[in-house]
């Protein structure tokens, strides 16, 4: 005698209807947070272009000879800003730029400073702008438009809503885009839109081939952009620290006193800072060897432009001057100079970073468009624009995919039931990895639950309609 059992069906197949309805409501729902950080970070593509041309006056000068020493400039500059403590001083990185010399200031945002602009052949001033991280104002604006939409910390949940949703809309669509590519493995069919397909077959075409070729950038636009977020950023940091993923700290005390120390690679925002500020008192740039000595010091140590000097936190501590060559990935490194006597104290070498760090600082670098400079900022632009279109035509497909019959003006969300229909093991395994996910991403996790019940409160809504209206076609039930 032989028996039969059923057989079940495969992992993916039980996952499939899952992973389409997921990808379906985070299309509709999530998409407009992951259109607008595409619009305002093509936006910022442009932003290196649009700080020069903005302050061009102030950014360059001409050529005239010996430049002043820098102990002067910063005289100059400091007549101009009597107020506020020194933070840091930026000499010329190229010799037809200017000197920027960065104070405390009470009149700009928190976090702010103001950067006055010095030209380092006549000391003139050329003008003080606000300066974030190492960005001025208008590329400052440009910056936080991306990131928090100028809405202050509830602006900082939609850029995080978006990084946390854009991993997930990526590799579901993948995956649902393998499995209707897999009978044919022509590289036409497989890299480029059907050219036969009409209506919306010819949208979801075209609109699973620019995922296709965008998804390594959005991938990797989602997990560097998790790294400034509010919640998930902690944890990535927790996960960094853990594994010793963090670059070196520079050691800025002097005769054994621990006072004043301060790393070189903390980055929380876009820009980045250079500075501690903290700010010191004036007499900081004359004493000793004074900040002429300090920068030859550095420069004697193989340090080259563009360089950013951070004064000392007290008297206990070292000038900090570190490479900010963000665009060549080997020149980032740094040394902490004693101001008594201009001897080098501590120094970093970028090339003997950990692999991690190293990656750490690229990845940022290459998120914000400075990595490889113009090239860098064109793939970005690039990507954003896929971005964009990849959503716009996930929202004409929904439009495509509204009944032809009955009062629904949009398309119905693919057939419920998809939780029932998993095996135990997999029920499991799914649960698991979305309570794991949910808690390491938690505005993933936040937003999942209430799709939850977005979905159940349709369910519940399709089925009093049902009964009230038992003769009523399946298209006029309401979407989801």
């Amino acid at each position: 005698m032989t028996s039969t059992t059923d057989a079940r069906p495969g992992v993916w197949a039980q996952l499939k209807p899952l992973v389409l309805r997921l990808h379906f409501y985070a299309g509709v729902l999530v998409a407009p947070f992951i259109l607008v950080a595409a619009v305002t970070g093509l936006v910022y593509t442009a932003a290196p272009q649009i700080e020069r041309a903005v302050y061009a006056d102030e950014l360059t000068v001409e050529p005239r000879g010996a430049q002043l020493p820098l102990s002067e400039q910063f005289a100059v500059a400091r007549e101009a800003h009597p107020d506020g403590t020194l933070v840091e001083i930026r000499p010329p990185a190229t010799p037809d730029s200017s000197t920027r010399v960065v104070f405390t200031d009470a009149d700009v945002p928190e976090n702010s400073y103001r950067a006055v602009m010095v030209d380092p052949y006549t000391g003139e001033v050329l003008g003080q702008e606000r300066q974030y991280g190492q960005w001025l104002g208008v590329r400052a604006w440009l910056n936080e438009l991306h990131s928090t939409l100028h809405l202050g910390t509830v602006g900082r949940y939609y850029s995080e809503l978006a990084a946390s949703w854009l991993w997930v809309v990526v590799l579901g669509g993948l995956a649902l885009w393998s499995t209707k590519r897999r009978t044919d493995r022509r590289a036409r069919r497989l890299l480029l839109p059907e050219q036969s397909a009409t209506g919306r077959r010819r949208t979801l075409s075209w609109h699973a081939t620019l995922g296709v070729w965008l998804a390594v950038g959005a991938l990797f636009l989602s997990a560097t952009g998790l790294t400034w977020s509010r919640f998930a950023g902690e944890h990535v940091a927790e996960v960094r620290t853990a594994l010793s993923w963090t670059g070196t700290t520079l050691t800025t005390a002097l005769d054994g006193d621990d006072a004043g120390s301060s790393g070189h690679g903390g980055h929380g925002s876009h820009g980045g800072h250079g500075g501690s500020g903290a700010g010191t008192s004036d007499d900081v740039v004359s004493r000793g060897v004074g900040v002429d000595g300090v920068l030859a010091a550095a420069r004697a140590s193989g340090l080259q432009d563009p360089l950013l000097l951070t004064a000392p936190v007290d008297d206990a501590s070292a000038w900090t001057v570190a490479e900010k060559k963000r665009s060549a990935p080997t020149r980032l490194d740094s040394v902490a100079v004693d101001p008594r006597d201009g001897s080098v104290v501590d120094e970093i070498r970028f090339a003997d970073e950990p692999l991690a760090a190293k990656l750490t600082r690229w990845t940022i670098d290459a998120h914000v468009g400075v990595l490889f400079g113009l090239l860098n900022q064109l793939v970005l632009a690039a990507v954003a624009l896929g971005l964009i279109a990849v959503t716009l035509l996930s929202y004409r497909s929904w439009w495509q995919r509204r009944p032809t019959r009955g009062t629904a003006r949009v398309g119905r969300a693919p057939g419920r039931g998809t939780w029932r229909r998993l095996s135990p093991g997999v029920l499991v395994g799914v649960v698991g990895v979305t309570l794991a996910v949910g808690w390491f991403v938690p505005l993933l996790g936040v937003s999942l639950a209430v799709f939850l019940l977005l979905d159940l409160a349709l369910a519940a809504r399709a089925r009093r309609s049902a009964a009230d209206e038992p003769d009523r076609p399946r298209e006029d039930l309401p979407v989801g």
